[in-house]
């Protein structure tokens, strides 16, 4: 059984690391870290190269979702959007998700069609109506341990103050910890931990409203979670650009021959002597 996030948090902050297929979430995990990340726009951009503004469906989510699960040992968070709809579509999604073996979701309250939360134009739905979002999807969970985070983007909006508020909203309803989306300074990710109590989930994006803020001064914060969902995913896509573009130059791949994961290191990763295995029981049994 995987280890639960709320249990995680007792020991200190969080770090989940976004993760757009199972290899990379192997790759996480292989870096020690405790849990995973399911981004929303890494499973849009990665898997369909499509923009982060809720275009994949609830099943796309779940079964790529799946497979990053079943990959890992370790909990992981999935990025829920809006709910994929009204109250009944939450709990659907809730019911679907702890089937899974997914250790908690988040969901936001943006208006769809939603925006990535560092985007200019974003909509709220009233408070009340997230809060029915929330108070269903508390009902719809079996499992205590699943964490509910109710993702909040009214800085941009509304300004600090009434994100402070629909945060309280949000916990009134049943929320499990409260994610304030693209704050703007240090100071702001500071006052809302001063304001709010409850767990707080801190997003680390990069080229967004926040400021880059370490993991060690979340936590001197009293932030309880903190994300990076694209990090390593424009990473990878900035050194398979200029892979791409040396092999399209030179005709040969020898000269970056050691900038690979060698076949032996991939195979490692991925666990194919234990296929081996297997299929060697199954010949044998023939």
């Amino acid at each position: 059984m995987k280890p639960k996030i709320k249990d995680l948090m007792k020991d200190g902050i969080v770090v989940m690391p976004g993760a757009f297929n199972a290899i990379s979430a192997k790759l996480v995990e292989r870096a020690g870290f405790k849990a995973v990340y399911i981004s929303g726009a890494g499973l849009a951009n990665g898997v369909a190269a499509m923009p982060d503004i809720g275009l994949l469906t609830m099943t796309e989510v779940l079964t790529q979702s799946k497979y990053i699960i079943d990959a890992v040992d370790i909990p992981c968070i999935i990025d829920g959007d809006t709910g994929f709809g009204e109250a009944i579509n939450v709990m659907m999604m809730i019911k679907e998700m702890e089937g899974l073996g997914a250790g908690g979701v988040h969901i936001e309250d943006q208006e769809m069609p939603k925006k990535c939360g560092h985007l200019a134009g974003k909509r709220l739905v009233p408070p009340a109506a997230m809060a029915v979002k929330i108070a269903a999807a508390v009902e719809a969970r079996t499992d205590p341990d699943f964490l509910i985070i109710a993702r909040t983007d009214a800085r941009a909006v509304e300004g600090i103050d009434e994100a402070i508020k629909r945060a309280a909203v949000y916990l009134e309803a049943g929320a499990d910890a409260i994610f304030p989306e693209a704050l703007e300074s240090k100071e702001e990710f500071a006052l809302f931990r001063k304001e709010v109590s409850a767990p707080l989930l801190a997003n680390m994006t990069e080229f967004g409203k926040s400021p880059y803020t370490s993991v060690k001064e979340f936590e001197e914060m009293g932030y309880n979670m903190v994300i990076f969902p694209l990090t390593a995913f424009r990473v990878m896509l900035k050194s398979v650009a200029d892979t791409l573009s040396k092999l399209k130059a030179e005709g040969s791949q020898e000269t970056f021959i050691e900038e690979m994961m060698t076949r032996e290191e991939l195979y490692e990763i991925i666990g194919y002597e234990d296929y081996e295995v297997i299929d060697k029981k199954i010949s044998e049994k023939g």
